[in-house]
């Protein structure tokens, strides 16, 4: 070896040691988007470590004040990042639209101009388009987005579940959010059936899911699980949760995953953690939530994408 070529190589070590260090020193961080009682007031986060302590960001203000729809309200926000790093968002418009809201960020601080999905316009009777949500599949390369709606006489077999309601899952794909496929039924259980929320741990995709029948009483979370996106069971698991609690938000935190939701009654989040997806173990008492937070999604981002959101706090 060359006594000149020593200094270049000594460069190129220590440039690899410092990536290395950097690599494993950064942390996995975790976001919860959510909106308050007043669903006017739009977009809130949160941050957490752990998962089971969350910190808001913006001083708990709002991020994005929605515009679009009959009542124009941001309920029920759902939050993916994208493989090329920007973010999705849609929501929840109205008690009585046939649409839903979408906007999208780089920064989750700038958003996109807001527009309305036109997801069940084609439905004359459609009583409403509830809790939409996202998620990318990676095999498909394609983002499903699924909601709740109530057609009217569509499932009469099934009692409605309160104020004439009786709702279904439905669903639209999209690779860009510029063209979407052909809305259709998700997922038609025996019961109506609200806030549907994915998450694929393996092969696995577990759908969780609000059963909304109030007599008897459910109100409770449920979970089915499937190899196949397009085809879930529709014998679901036994309760997971209590009765009165909504939004599940399931996230994955180390070896557990985690299910978080809204105790709307009580004015408070809960949440239940299992390792295997089948045994659950209520540790409502363990989390911290933004006091007024109302059903949201939980999602991982790296540490710098909260280090800007922390930067951009005030």
């Amino acid at each position: 070896m060359k006594r000149e070529n020593i200094p270049f190589i000594v460069f190129i070590l220590a440039v690899l040691l410092i990536t290395s260090t950097i690599s494993s020193t950064a942390k996995d961080v975790y976001l919860f988007s959510y909106f308050t009682g007043k669903s006017e007031t739009g977009l809130h986060l949160a941050y957490s470590y752990d998962g089971l302590s969350w910190t808001p960001l913006h001083e708990g203000k709002s991020y994005l004040l929605p515009v679009v729809g009959k009542d124009k309200l941001m309920r029920d926000p759902s939050i993916v990042q994208a493989p090329d790093k920007s973010f999705h968002m849609v929501w929840t418009t109205g008690w009585h639209d046939n649409i839903i809201g979408y906007a999208s960020s780089k920064d989750l601080i700038n958003w996109s101009e807001q527009k309305a999905i036109p997801v069940m316009t084609h439905e004359p009777t459609v009583r409403n388009s509830w809790a939409p949500e996202l998620f990318y599949d990676e095999a498909s390369k394609l983002y499903y987005i699924f909601w709740a709606s109530t057609i009217d006489g569509r499932f009469s077999e099934v009692g409605p579940s309160e104020d004439g309601l009786d709702h279904r899952q439905y669903y639209v794909t999209t690779p860009d959010f510029k063209t979407f496929s052909e809305t259709k039924l998700f997922f038609n259980p025996h019961f109506s059936v609200i806030d549907g929320a994915i998450l694929k741990k393996g092969k696995e995709y577990f759908l969780f899911v609000k059963n909304e029948n109030k007599t008897p009483l459910e109100k409770n979370i449920r979970v089915t699980v499937s190899k196949d996106i397009n085809n879930f069971p529709t014998e679901v698991s036994a309760p997971i949760t209590g009765s009165w609690v909504e939004g599940p938000a399931p996230l994955q935190v180390g070896e557990y995953i985690y299910v978080y939701f809204d105790k709307y009654r009580e004015g408070k989040y809960g949440a239940v953690r299992s390792k295997d997806g089948k045994t659950w173990e209520d540790v409502s008492d363990l989390v911290t939530f933004p006091k007024g937070t109302r059903h949201g999604t939980a999602f991982k981002v790296s540490e710098s994408v909260l280090n800007n959101l922390l930067k951009n706090s005030k």
